[in-house]
């Protein structure tokens, strides 16, 4: 088999691979006598066809098995025999398109190889580490609004008319066509008016109400109701109103903190104290991550794939049409052209992945199943209810998991630098922070 290079222009490779009629019949030869002990045929014994008769039999199958096998050969040694990594799947195609059994065959090769990365001097960056420490009236703003999440409710003046947001204590009961359905009825229920835990409609019918009257509420069932016997159909629900409550805002006190798993409220300040200056820590690495790929992008130069670029741009372009035009969900919209300055940041994105992805193989960073399982696992909670079935169609689908396992590697080799790096700590407040972080949004 021969291969002849035919072009070879910055990233840009070329070669021709021929492989010749005798190479590939001496293959198909060896296919044959490899496959001729299980060959059962008519007229002869297991293992005793003779090769003319298989070769004819089976010749033009295994003729195509053994020319892919060889050209997929050549190219995995001619991989590793120039050290190449193509950017992307090489292009790979038969020029002699009139070929026909007997001839040589002759396949074009080309790709964009991957560049050789230089190493830099990671010791000599200095970064800036911003420090914010929960103040005390962060800790209790956050502590009122747990309170408010853990409103209770207590009874309005008598004669009071029920409001949005009130809590109702209701017995009612459901008919349809003047019968009562089943699950249409029940006791000493609580409702909050607002909460949109009933049909459409129903709730709105309450405001107003009073405790120790009756109220005789007309719906219809939603067209896609999950009971299709009562999907659309017209209902009234008798319902007496036992009792009318306002919203109040739970104590803050022991018995709060306990509800949140606290000891008392001063182990819930220091918990929330915590909480928060994790918080402002994760606000704080995502600033120093920038500035640490700033840098590194003045530091790194080396020659890009344009076919990484190109495809980065136009991906980067895409997305922010989307993003401007948020009412097209689907791709049916006219083609985006990349412009110059999503070139520009197409070219940022490729030079720090492929650098950052040479010094995590090279430094041996690795995401381990824990990460990766912890990473679907919170990918999953997106999908209440549905939990397993995300799990599992990530366990099947390699794009998928490359798609999380991306960012944790990216991250890692990140700490790695961030291990080498010079970095100072500055205290700074709240504000100042989040100016920081809004800086990021607004580049």
């Amino acid at each position: 088999m021969q291969v002849t290079e035919t072009l070879k222009d910055g990233l840009k490779r070329g070669y021709e691979i021929t492989l010749t009629a005798a190479e590939l019949d001496s293959k198909v030869n060896e296919k044959l006598a490899e496959a001729q002990p299980e060959v059962e045929m008519k007229g002869f014994r297991k293992g005793k066809v003779p090769m003319a008769l298989l070769k004819k039999q089976f010749g033009p199958r295994v003729l195509g098995e053994a020319m892919q096998e060889s050209i997929d050969g050549a190219m995995s040694s001619h991989f590793e025999e120039t050290g190449d990594r193509p950017a992307l799947q090489p292009e790979v195609k038969m020029t002699n398109e009139d070929w026909k059994e007997g001839d040589d065959v002759i396949v074009a090769l080309n790709y964009e190889a991957l560049p050789e990365i230089p190493e830099a001097d990671l010791k000599s960056i200095t970064l800036e580490k911003l420090v914010v420490k929960a103040a005390e009236a962060d800790v209790e703003e956050a502590l009122a609004n747990l309170a408010s999440t853990a409103q209770d409710f207590e009874d309005r003046d008598e004669g009071a008319a029920a409001e949005k947001d009130d809590q109702v204590v209701i017995d009612f009961l459901g008919k349809v066509d003047g019968e009562p359905f089943e699950g249409g009825a029940a006791e000493d229920y609580p409702l909050v008016l607002g909460s949109n835990s009933f049909i459409p409609g129903f709730e709105d019918q309450l405001i107003g109400a009073v405790a120790g009257t009756d109220v005789n509420v007309e719906v219809a069932f939603p067209e896609d109701y999950q009971a299709e016997h009562l999907a659309g159909k017209a209902a009234v629900f008798e319902c007496k109103i036992k009792a009318v409550k306002a919203p109040k805002a739970a104590e803050i006190d022991d018995e709060l903190a306990k509800k949140f798993g606290a000891e008392d409220l001063a182990a819930l300040k220091t918990q929330i104290g915590e909480r928060l200056e994790a918080e402002y820590a994760g606000a704080a690495r995502a600033v120093m991550k920038r500035a640490l790929l700033d840098k590194l992008d003045e530091l790194v130069d080396f020659d890009l794939p344009p076919s990484l670029v190109e495809a980065e741009a136009k991906q980067i372009a895409h997305q922010l049409w989307h993003d401007e035009n948020p009412d097209v969900q689907g791709h049916d919209h006219p083609e985006v052209e990349p412009t110059e300055e999503h070139t520009k940041l197409g070219e940022r994105r490729v030079r720090l992945g492929l650098y950052l992805a040479e010094l995590g193989q090279k430094n041996e960073v690795e995401v381990s199943d824990a990460e990766m399982t912890q990473a679907i696992m919170s990918q999953a909670r997106q999908y209440p209810g549905q939990e397993r079935q995300f799990f599992e169609f990530v366990q099947q689908n390699q794009q998928m998991q490359q798609q999380l396992r991306a960012p944790l590697f990216e991250d890692k080799v990140v700490d790695y630098i961030f291990e080498l790096a010079e970095i100072a700590e500055k205290e700074v407040s709240k504000d100042d922070l989040q100016e920081a972080v809004k800086s990021l949004e607004d580049e």
